[in-house]
């Protein structure tokens, strides 16, 4: 099986970026292994619909991100099974969220669509050209790791930490990752 680690967002509105902050954190800070399934960890950023080729070639996909519900606090913590979204869940956040949905909603009307989990946190700050995080989305990343880390158990993958690295300290980098620093300018 083929298994996608996928973070989606804009890392330039706060915590919208959460979901490119948090794939980045666990490959700094993690190595999976399996007996002969794959795992992938990649940053979707905001491409959504130019992420289907990407997303058709796997099994399993575990998409990282922001998602709004009613009547909940920032902060709050979802895991669940594309399928199966709870009530709350309001698809209408921002436009890279709206756009993602309608990706997963196509792929699944063709037949490309792979089990798909959601992994997502309540927003507090959705400002442009505000880099990092709000306290409370960033209280919230210690649970979504551990939520994270027990389903990819459950899948049979063997996790170590190879790393100690704070999310704090990729955040300022995080959106330099397709950089080529070899290059001329």
């Amino acid at each position: 099986m083929k298994v996608l680690l996928l973070g989606i967002g804009n890392v330039l509105y706060a915590d919208e970026g959460i979901g490119v902050h948090f794939v980045n954190y666990i490959a700094e800070n993690y190595k999976f292994s399996h007996e002969s399934d794959q795992l992938d960890i990649t940053d979707g950023g905001t491409l959504a619909q130019g992420l289907i080729p990407i997303i058709c070639q796997y099994d399993y996909l575990i998409v990282v991100d922001t998602v709004n519900a009613h009547d909940v606090e920032p902060g709050q913590v979802y895991f669940f099974d594309f399928d199966k979204a709870p009530a709350e869940i309001d698809w209408q956040g921002s436009a890279h969220e709206v756009e993602m949905l309608q990706t997963l909603n196509m792929m699944d009307m063709v037949g490309d669509r792979p089990k798909t989990y959601i992994l997502g946190v309540t927003p507090t700050v959705l400002e442009p050209m505000t880099l990092g995080l709000t306290p409370m989305v960033e209280a919230a990343v210690p649970l979504m790791e551990k939520t994270l880390l027990a389903h990819l158990n459950q899948l049979d993958f063997s996790c170590d930490r190879i790393n100690e690295i704070d999310i704090n300290t990729l955040i300022p980098e995080s959106y330099k990752r397709g950089v080529n620093y070899n290059e001329e300018y």
